[in-house]
């Protein structure tokens, strides 16, 4: 493929961002992070798309950051940087995101794997955060979310070493969900969308944002947080639907309402 931001499709219910910047093993630049958050942000605003996948196709997922755009940043560039924006505003996604991982996912493609709600890899799959490597250090969630997923030690490891992982060593930790053999990965990945994008729409963006939680609040403030969540799905109609098919033996239809 030539290069060309990112392919946006939308396949029944999910949606799909691929980056597409082979030439530089996708290494997230500027512009082809704020083209994946962009993509995202348009298919998370579709009521016809209930889930989300991003991925870099078979070969690649994204390599790291483009380092030809930070070497020579001040300290003021950094700080102040619009690319801080963009995180924040991929964190903000409503709709659940599921990154789909072949080959390399170092650095800030780690980073945007580990933003995603779950992973699914293949067996080519490599994750780490090598910043360490060339003076710096993660600067886009990958000392706080991979010390969450995998635990302190490992995590202290990876960082201060900028040594791999295979993706049978990430299911393991607990990284990713499951591996699959590359050539699986694709269909798995629909697979999993397919079965979220049939649950309830408003049940499923609450539950994600109360998943999350759990690594923000305190354990009662999450409780709270839960409870609220769970009350507010009585006030939809596909809660009373799918209650009723449950009674009824019947399979639900659910309109997000």
């Amino acid at each position: 493929m030539a290069d060309d931001g990112i392919l946006l499709e939308r396949l029944d219910g999910v949606g799909r961002v691929t980056m597409n910047r082979p030439s530089a093993l996708n290494a997230l630049s500027n512009e082809l992070l704020g083209d994946v958050v962009a993509g995202l942000e348009s298919l998370d605003a579709d009521d016809a798309v209930r889930v989300v996948i991003v991925t870099g196709g078979p070969q690649v997922f994204a390599a790291g950051a483009d380092l030809k755009q930070l070497v020579d940043a001040s300290l003021p560039d950094v700080l102040l940087s619009a690319r801080h924006a963009l995180w924040d505003r991929l964190k903000r996604v409503r709709k659940p995101i599921i990154a789909a991982v072949s080959g390399y996912a170092l650095g800030a493609g780690c980073e945007l794997a580990m933003s995603s709600d779950l992973v699914l890899t293949s067996e080519t799959a490599r994750f780490g955060q090598p910043e360490i490597n060339v003076g710096i250090m993660p600067g886009a969630g990958g000392t706080q979310r991979l010390t969450r997923a995998v635990g302190k030690a490992r995590a202290m490891e990876m960082v201060l070493t900028g040594r791999t992982i295979t993706a049978y060593e990430a299911e393991r930790l607990g990284l990713v969900n499951r591996v699959v053999p590359v050539e699986m990965l694709e269909d798995e990945a629909l697979a999993l969308a397919r079965e979220i994008a049939s649950k309830p729409p408003l049940s499923a963006r609450l539950a994600k944002e109360a998943v999350l939680k759990a690594f923000e609040t305190s354990l009662d403030a999450g409780l709270d947080y839960e409870r609220l969540c769970f009350g507010l799905l009585f006030g939809t109609e596909d809660a009373r639907e799918g209650m009723a098919a449950f009674i009824e033996k019947r399979s639900p239809t659910y309109h997000g309402r």
